[in-house]
């Protein structure tokens, strides 16, 4: 079966080139104009994957992501920003996309943000995770067919939900996909093109802060007063999960 996309773009020459585009790479595309028409496709015939331009008239692309992340519908979401600000670009992620790609964009690097996307629906698997530092903390991790638990940190893969001790972590995709790589590899030091390919799919570069920025939203959602942080910058190499 094809994989579905739901294309909203207000820009009827960017949107057609679009549709014909992913046709053509093999997508079931459903190409609409707006947020309102968005939101009622992705209500009727939810797809694998959401492609949104963020400007639009009426509800903008930022208002769909905010309305079905509120509705719990994680389904990846792909955004199309002329912005070029790193404030913008973080409204975004913030609002619940997934990833971004800056207009004009190169068609080939909007499939190969998507493709990295739909290889994220499926489960990290056990032990998947690269370390390029030892260390003990894995031997303390919990691992069953529905949950992963280290450090503190218990996630339930099938409802993919998370808590640190009692506390219930409000997590988008992204951030719980960063947080099970991290979980699964406690006490092991993942370096940033592991991250980068287990999470993305594909390295951003070495200019990129898309990891920093995500870190940093995991550690304000993780960090609690009083108790010991849980993840740690490894200067120049990558990111560890640990109790100190």
């Amino acid at each position: 079966m094809p994989q579905t996309v739901l294309l909203a773009e207000d820009d009827r020459a960017i949107r057609h080139a679009l549709e014909r585009a992913l046709s053509l790479e093999g997508y079931e595309v459903t190409a609409v104009a707006d947020g309102v028409e968005a939101l009622a496709q992705a209500h009727k015939n939810p797809p694998d994957v959401l492609l949104l331009d963020v400007m639009m008239p009426g509800i903008d692309g930022l208002q769909v992501c905010r309305v079905l992340r509120a509705e719990g519908d994680r389904t990846p979401i792909l955004m199309l920003t002329a912005l070029v600000e790193t404030a913008d670009r973080i409204a975004g992620l913030d609002a619940g996309a997934d990833d971004y790609v800056v207009k004009p964009f190169d068609v080939e690097e909007v499939f190969a943000r998507l493709r990295a996307l739909l290889r994220r629906t499926s489960p990290v698997p056990a032990g998947s995770g690269s370390g390029v530092l030892g260390g003990d903390g894995g031997r303390d991790v919990q691992v069953s067919d529905r949950q992963v638990e280290a450090a503190g940190i218990r996630m339930d893969l099938q409802a993919r939900r998370a808590w640190r001790g009692k506390r219930e972590l409000e997590l988008t995709r992204t951030e719980f996909e960063l947080l099970e790589l991290l979980v699964r590899n406690a006490g092991i030091v993942l370096d940033h093109s592991t991250i980068y390919d287990r999470i993305w799919g594909y390295d951003f570069g070495p200019g990129s802060k898309n990891l920093a920025v995500y870190v940093g939203y995991l550690r304000r959602k993780l960090d609690e007063p009083g108790a010991p942080q849980l993840i740690h910058t490894v200067r120049g190499v990558g990111y560890v999960l640990r109790e100190d």
